[in-house]
């Protein structure tokens, strides 16, 4: 007789997992899928109006946990708690690489399957995604203006103007890095965290003279997970410029914006930008 025969019939079964649960399932619950599952409330009859809407909405998934491990970081790095601000960090890169496939299902997008469910945006536009500006706030682009479009959305306008006055992720960093010792200037610590960071050659001379020094020290590593950050937020802005230069051309974006012009400006911005400058001088 061969093993198996030897095996009662209840044992070689794999076990039934609970399935009777008063009222919704706890997995329902926690994650709240029906919800998420019934938002999509397309105004076209064209199929691929769905998967625009839902990756869209999947990105603002992405934008609110990546707001919260920068804004995780930010306090560590106010408490000189580098390893946690690290590891926040380092999520976020996984977090935005994810992110940054969100463009895949509509990097393909032709200007005619694009303009056949266009017009149901109306204004509408991902620049005006409050979450997202949260996310550039952090990175120390810093504009009042941006705060216009959520003037009707008190909680989102609210939860932006307490981000533009608060220091960006970068301000803290460049705390930390006099706290440890190097020579940044009052003018760059008491600057207006309200403004957009401007570059400084004293704070290039502070990633210079890091990474000069012992490459596995925590400042060293804090400005690796920052360029890796930095490298993505980088190839999102240029994975949304090819996407839209790919849909819908030179025409004025759906907001009323330049369109690709606009992108291809944002896209020359380097994030961190003395990250990448100090390298020169090492």
């Amino acid at each position: 007789m061969s093993q198996q025969a030897h095996i009662p019939a209840e044992a070689a079964e794999p076990e039934t997992p609970h399935l009777d649960f008063a009222g919704t399932t706890p997995y329902e619950d926690y994650v709240r899928a029906d919800v998420l599952t019934h938002l999509q409330q397309t105004l076209t009859d064209d199929p691929g109006e769905m998967v625009f809407l839902v990756t869209t909405q999947v990105m603002e998934l992405w934008f609110t946990v990546i707001v919260h491990e920068w804004e995780t970081a930010s306090h560590a790095l106010r408490q000189d708690d580098v390893p946690t601000a690290i590891a926040a960090l380092k999520r976020s890169v996984r977090e935005l690489e994810a992110l940054n496939a969100s463009w895949t299902p509509l990097g393909q997008l032709t200007p005619a399957q694009f303009n056949s469910y266009r017009s149901a945006l109306g204004e509408g536009s991902g620049f005006q995604s409050a979450t997202y500006r949260r996310l550039e706030f952090l990175l120390g682009e810093k504009s009042a203006s941006m705060l216009v479009p959520h003037r009707g959305a008190p909680r989102a306008h609210a939860e932006l103007e307490k981000a533009l006055h608060e220091p960006s992720l970068y301000d803290e960093v460049v705390r930390l890095l006099a706290r440890r010792g190097h020579a940044v200037p009052e003018s760059v610590l008491r600057r207006d965290v309200s403004q957009r960071y401007e570059p400084s050659d004293a704070v290039e001379s502070a990633w210079a003279a890091i990474y000069s020094g012992d490459e596995a020290g925590e400042l060293a590593r804090l400005g690796e997970a920052l360029t890796d950050v930095a490298e993505l937020v980088w190839r999102w802005r240029n994975d949304h410029l090819v996407a839209t230069r790919r849909a819908m051309g030179s025409k004025t974006g759906t907001g009323g914006s330049a369109g690709v012009a606009w992108l291809e400006k944002r896209a020359r911005k380097n994030v961190f930008p003395e990250l990448w400058t100090a390298r020169a001088h090492v």
